[in-house]
């Protein structure tokens, strides 16, 4: 009886372990020592993370696969960089920050390194090159395909902000249209009361995914609303910095190919 009275003053080892680190780590100062370890990372060093939509086939669902994810499921939004995953109902907040189209020439699946064979800005007249084959892909007479992709770099709300790219293509690009129509028809007044199109990370967006089907089947995708003008005025600053590295190039988007999805990685 005296060592239960015992414990019950002196709380359980496992509280008394959690005292002990709380107290260890109050003595460290981790802003003495804020970026040592790191070294001098380049542009090359850091990953941005790309936001994908997880389907019925993505590696991440299959528990058979390498590259599973303990509980992903078709739906949701994975960070391929942190492994995070989000509900697809429930949705994430973003500020759209750089927009860019590219036509991406790729070999067919299995023939080549994986890699674009090209990538074309969007200037180019390389669509007025290609054929539509019976597999519904825009053929280049080298027997390339084009891949129209629209690549939108955003910044994740919540308590971390971070930067992501979502890469929009095929059915998707209807979306990213509709998302660029959303941006370009928001309108302020400035201090004479003269109207003007604010930047594309004034405003937040919910970004969710929903199912969406057509004669070839069924598949998920996105969903953008507009959520309202963002209030914080660091957030904005933050923002408006990585659309700045963006524009100048700072940011480098890697396509490749992965079990027959194209995938993107960008650095910075």
């Amino acid at each position: 009886m005296e060592n239960v009275k015992s414990n019950k003053n002196q709380g359980t080892a496992s509280e008394l372990a959690t005292k002990v680190n709380a107290g260890a780590l109050a003595a460290i100062s981790f802003a003495e020592d804020a970026a040592k370890g790191i070294g001098n990372l380049s542009h090359e060093d850091l990953a941005l993370p790309f936001l994908k939509i997880l389907g019925q086939l993505s590696p991440e669902v299959n528990k058979r696969d390498g590259k599973y994810v303990q509980g992903a499921e078709p739906g949701m939004i994975y960070n391929s960089v942190t492994g995070e995953l989000f509900d697809g109902e429930k949705g994430i907040d973003v500020l759209p920050c750089h927009y860019k189209l590219e036509y991406i020439e790729w070999q067919d699946r299995g023939e080549g390194s994986g890699a674009p064979v090209a990538i074309h800005p969007s200037s180019s007249d390389v669509m007025t090159k290609t054929t539509r084959d019976g597999s519904y892909k825009d053929r280049l007479p080298n027997g390339n395909y084009i891949e129209k992709t629209a690549s939108h770099f955003v910044m994740c709300l919540g308590n971390n902000p971070s930067t992501a790219l979502i890469a929009m293509k095929s059915t998707q690009l209807k979306i990213s249209r509709k998302w660029n129509s959303m941006m370009a028809s928001i309108k302020m007044k400035d201090g004479s009361g003269k109207l003007f199109t604010p930047a594309s990370f004034s405003h937040i967006y919910k970004l969710k995914t929903v199912q969406q089907s057509n004669d070839k089947g069924t598949w998920f995708g996105w969903e953008v609303n507009k959520v309202g003008v963002v209030q914080d005025p660091s957030l904005y600053q933050q923002a408006k910095s990585f659309s700045e590295s963006v524009s100048k190039g700072d940011v480098q988007v890697k396509h490749g190919e992965a079990n027959g999805s194209k995938q993107a990685e960008a650095h910075f």
